[in-house]
């Protein structure tokens, strides 16, 4: 049982058609111990029986409906109705390991400027709800090597600009932090985790735990298919660049030649993309682009050269 003293944590779980896995990752999140919990499912205009589910499973969890408005409003508006101090994510389909939460709060209490940690995690390629006891068994077996789970930690802004090293479903935050933020950005259909994250390692540094508490799920239905309609990545990237450049408030320096090496393969790549859609304009401004931010990039050379030989078959480009 936790402590009275234990700060609550509100777990905000978004879900949008989840009812396959969402039981799985609530009960992942009630077998955390010492934690003052409570439970925010915010169903994004789900059109299966995830809602249902949970209101007859876990009648303690409380349940936000909203029509479907993406994952970056969902888990606001169950920021909005949270009442912890600390503030969790986890996607419905993922797991979350025991101890999770009790470590993140033991490491943040001994360094009481970081308002936000994260763990390791774990790539889980399966679609069953839960995973079987003898791959936890062999996972807690790696957990025990943390040099192997070590990552980015403390004033992360520098390495933030090359990846992000961040995972949703590991973060745990103050929520006075997040009202600091103003929360995910709403107008980011792919990459409101990333810009948060971003502008989160100005203000605090963020702490990670070594060792992987939880399973990021792949699965079929996780993979998007869809032709990106924006460069969310170089949206992002380009945006923080724009308000604080390569400083870092350590007073590191960004490592310039990889940030631009980094961008122009989120242009190339997109550029791919549009190619294999047979979107031949785009992908001929995406690679021209990719080459403007790095004249080196052989990808995006590449591409155009494929964009060229596309563009002189009979297949007719589309607009």
């Amino acid at each position: 049982m936790p402590h009275a003293s234990t700060p609550l944590v509100s777990v905000v779980i978004p879900c949008y058609n989840a009812q396959r896995y969402i039981g799985a990752t609530i009960a992942s999140v009630l077998a955390q111990k010492d934690v003052a919990l409570e439970i925010i499912v915010v169903d994004d205009g789900s059109r299966d029986g995830s809602v249902a589910l949970v209101r007859k499973g876990f009648p303690a969890v409380r349940i936000v409906e909203q029509a479907n408005a993406g994952v970056a409003a969902a888990r606001n508006a169950g920021i909005a109705a949270a009442r912890g101090e600390w503030i969790a994510f986890i996607d419905a389909d993922d797991i979350w390991l025991p101890g999770k939460l009790a470590a993140q709060l033991a490491r943040m209490a001994a360094l009481p400027d970081c308002r936000m940690s994260y763990t390791a995690w774990k790539v889980w390629p399966s679609d069953v709800p839960q995973p079987a006891p003898d791959y936890l068994a062999r996972l807690q077996d790696e957990a025990m090597d943390s040099a192997r789970w070590a990552g980015a930690s403390g004033w992360i802004y520098p390495q933030l600009l090359l990846d992000c090293v961040v995972w949703t479903s590991t973060v745990l935050m103050q929520r006075t932090l997040l009202a600091e933020l103003n929360g995910f950005d709403t107008t980011l259909r792919l990459g409101e985790d990333y810009d948060l994250w971003l502008r989160a390692s100005r203000v605090t540094p963020i702490e990670r735990v070594a060792r992987p508490y939880a399973l990021y799920r792949i699965h079929p239905a996780s993979i998007t298919k869809a032709t990106p309609a924006e460069n969310y990545r170089a949206r992002v990237i380009g945006q923080a660049l724009g308000r604080w450049g390569l400083a870092s408030p350590d007073g590191r320096m960004g490592d310039a030649p990889a940030v631009r090496r980094m961008l122009a393969k989120s242009w190339s790549d997109f550029a791919g993309a549009h190619l294999q859609a047979r979107n031949l304009g785009q992908a001929r401004r995406a690679g021209w682009t990719a080459l403007r931010t790095d004249p080196t990039h052989v990808p995006a050379w590449k591409v155009l050269v494929k964009t060229g030989l596309k563009a002189l078959s009979p297949s007719k480009e589309k607009a």
